[in-house]
This record gives structure tokens, sequence and C-alpha cells, in this order.
């Protein structure tokens, strides 16, 4: 017991290091598995990379407490196996630090969005990075007085400020979460947050104990293996806990494997529960389409807007109509309910506004700025110009096509049907509208085929008079 204290491999060090690989691997699975099981397509921005982030600073935190605290009996020969490296670096910027700083610029936007109602000032990006500045200038500094003894241990006068610079940032993480308490989120992102500070806490508290046992009584033998094996379980469980909290959700975010987070919705509006979000009232005699009314007035038929959509993706042009569909959506939503109005903007800003979105719409620069820089999410007219200024766009291209497309006539002839059929809908009720794929491919989890009423024959003369009339 004696010479493995000292030099590690200890029995309970091996079980000490096969938790923590348990750990890494179930991390990695459940950081996975949104992707290959459920084809969650995966989303941009910092929705994707701060929990992967996460994943990395979590492998270094476990990989450095390993290393540096004697669980493995080998040599120490080599430059990268210095304490310096693992202990200082790896520990402490590229682990502990970066875990809590992921979460807290999380917590950083979840404030800016729904209490300042704006997008965050900063990039976070650029944010994550000054919020290390602390853990780095420690590093630093630690590098050049160089404390650490051969068996990588702090002398007494080190180990309070290297403990008071973990708490500060589980303080900071406490300070943002208090901020937004009294916000009713739709998706649980509060109690993730409180849950993520209990569990991170409750794992610093007993970390915090083996850590100072294992630094300051090492004349102890069986003390140091005790407290180091307590020391890397704690870790363990706490990365695996940690990730598994999710409080990205308000930037819409899919990395929750938890039932409640995988019901599929065909638009965001129904996810937020908007009235007649997706639903098409019960059956009406249609209006007759004249095709020198203005377009923006036509749109304000729903059959004529799902018809004029199924052709703009027909052209692979459709994501101004689903830009349209979504911000009529979000005026459905009353102005005072300000949590569901923020949630709609958000989720219409990162699908379709931000450069490289996955619908990316084609608006100006100056429109797009408006959008990006807006002091308030909530107000009635944020999308009001970008609208405009894509409904004159579509009336100088797809609005020309389409009144000599398949669709303008399918849908003449679904609006004489309805017409004669009327009193019939009025006994069957309700009707649903299909669900639009906005984005085209297999792997769309909302993909379905657009409805047609035609029998099989004629379908590749179709394609063909469809085809020619996008590139018209």
């Amino acid at each position: 017991m004696a010479s493995c204290a000292v030099k590690g491999g200890c029995p309970t060090d091996y079980i000490a290091v096969s938790v923590s690989l348990l750990s890494i691997i179930l991390l990695l699975t459940r950081s996975a598995l949104p992707f290959l099981i459920h084809k969650v397509p995966r989303p941009k921005g910092s929705s994707f990379w701060l929990p992967m982030i996460q994943v990395f600073a979590s492998f270094n935190l476990l990989l450095s407490i390993v290393l540096s605290f004697n669980f493995l009996e080998f040599r120490k020969r080599h430059w990268w196996q210095s304490c310096y490296l693992w202990a200082v670096w790896v520990e402490g910027p590229l682990g502990f630090g970066l875990l809590l700083s992921c979460r807290i610029v999380q917590a950083f936007q979840l404030y800016n969005i729904f209490v300042r109602r704006r997008l965050p000032p900063i990039r976070s990006y650029i944010f994550l990075p000054l919020i290390l500045l602390p853990w780095i200038a420690g590093a630093a500094f630690i590098h050049m007085k160089r404390p650490l003894n051969n068996w990588c241990h702090m002398r007494t006068q080190w180990i309070i400020p290297v403990v008071c610079l973990h708490a500060l940032y589980v303080a900071a993480l406490v300070g943002f979460t208090g901020a937004i308490r009294h916000i009713q989120f739709r998706f649980h992102e509060l109690k993730d947050l409180w849950r993520g500070i209990l569990v991170s806490t409750s794992a610093i508290g007993i970390w915090v104990v083996a850590y100072i046992l294992n630094e300051i009584h090492d004349d102890i033998k069986r003390l140091q293996v005790a407290s180091r094996f307590l020391l890397l379980i704690t870790a363990s469980i706490f990365v695996l806990v940690f990730f598994s909290i999710s409080s990205s959700q308000p930037l819409v975010s899919q990395m929750s494997l938890r039932k409640k987070d995988t019901r599929e919705f065909a638009t965001m509006g129904q996810a937020l529960g908007i009235p007649d979000s997706g639903l098409l009232l019960q059956r009406e005699s249609a209006p007759v389409i004249d095709p020198n009314e203005p377009l923006d007035k036509l749109l304000l038929n729903k059959k004529f807007r799902q018809s004029f959509t199924a052709f703009a993706d027909s052209c692979f042009a459709g994501e101004s109509m689903h830009f349209y569909d979504e911000v009529n959506e979000l005026h459905k939503i009353p102005i005072d309910d300000t949590v569901r109005r923020i949630y709609m903007a958000r989720h219409i800003i990162e699908k379709y506004v931000v450069a490289g979105a996955t619908m990316e719409i084609n608006i100006s620069y100056r429109s797009r700025q408006e959008i990006l820089s807006t002091p308030d999410l909530t107000h009635p007219d944020l999308f009001k110009t970008a609208l405009n200024e894509l409904v004159q766009l579509m009336k100088m291209n797809l609005a020309k096509d389409y009144w000599s497309s398949m669709f303008f006539l399918k849908f003449k002839e679904e609006a004489s049907m309805r017409t004669i059929g009327h009193e019939l809908d009025q006994v069957n009720g309700w009707n649903f509208s299909p669900r639009l794929s906005s984005v085209h491919g297999a792997d769309d989890p909302f993909h379905q085929e657009h409805p047609s009423k035609d029998s099989g024959h004629g379908n590749h003369d179709s394609d063909m008079q469809l085809r020619a009339s996008c590139q018209q």
C-alpha cells in the first residue's frame, strides 16, 4: 500500500480509472446518439459547439486528474508528463475552467435574450475566451512561481486561492441564474440551470475536501489513496451529470434524449402552442384568385399560400415563403406574451437571418443588421422590412412563373372541387394541412411528399413541366 500510494497503481486507482473511462464513453454516446438514432439535424452556432466544448473540457478534466495524481504507475521522463502541464494548464483553463465557462456563456445568453430582450452584445466565441482569462492568468502565474513538488502537490498557502477561483465561477453561474429566475420558460431551462448548479456545488464540495486532504496530508499513505479515489470518482460523476442537464433549449438545441424533448413538431409555432399553428380551419368556399391582385394580398389566403409555398419548394427557393409563414405565426402571439414571442423571434433569426443559417433569406445588409441589433426582440415590426423586401423579390421572379405552373392549375382545380363539395366538407369537420418541409433531402425529419390528387400516369410529364416553369 505504501509503495503504490506514492507511485500509483493501487487496486482502487484502477477502479477509479475504469469508472472515469466509462464516464467518458457514456458522455460521448450521449452527445452522438441524437444525431445517429433520432437523425437530429446538427444545429449551427453556439447551440452545437458549446456542448461539444463541454465534452472536450470534461475529457481534459478527468485525464488531468489521472496523470497528475499518480493513479498509474509510470516514470515521468518526458516533458508532456510534467505536473505543470496536467495539474495546472489542462485541469484549469482547459478542464474545469472551460467546463464552467461554457455553462456561464449559456446563462449569459439566456439573461440577454429573455431579461434584456435582445441578442447578446458579444458573440459567444469572443465571450468564452474572455471568461477564461482569469484561469489563463492564474495558470501562468503558478507556472512561473512553480510551487508544485515531485508529486504534483501544492504548498498550503496556494490551496486557498485555487479553491476560491473554482468557487468564483460557480458563484458567477449562480448570479446569472438568479437574474433569470422570474422568467416563465417553456422548455425547463431555469430548472436545468438550478440542477446544474446543485450538482456542481455538491461535487465541488466533495472534490475540495478530497483535494485538500490529498494536498496537505501527503504523509498519510492510506489517506492519499482514498482521497484521490474519491476525487476521480466525484469528477467522473460530475462531468456526466453536468452534461446530461441541458440548458440550451432556448437556442433550439436538440442535444437532449429525454422523452419530453423528442416530440416532433412541423413548426416552432406548434412547439410553442400557438393557436391554429399549421392548421386549416373548416373548409369554406375558396375565393376566386386574380393574378392581377398584389401578391401580399393573395398570400393572406392560406390555401393559396400553401400552393405557392409548394411551388417555391419545387424551385429550391422556398426559404422566403417559410420565413413568411413563421413571421405570421409570430404575429399570432399576443404582444404581452413576451416569452413566447422571444422564443419565436430567436428561432426565426437563427433559422433565416444569421449568416450561414440553414434557410438563409436574401435580404439587404441593412435589414439584416436591423434585426440582429434590435433592442427589443418582442417588437411587433421586427421583421417588417425584411418581409417587405422578400415579397417584392417574389413578385419579380417566383410569382410570374407560378401562374403558368402546374401548381396553379392544381390549385384552381382543387378550389373548384372545394366549392362544389362545401356542404360535405362542413359535415366532415376539421381538416389538417400536410406538413411542409423547410429543407430538401431524405435526412429532413419533417420531410413528406407534397400531396397530389393526380393518378400515377403522367407523373413524368408533370415533373418536366414543373422543372421548365422554375427555369423560365
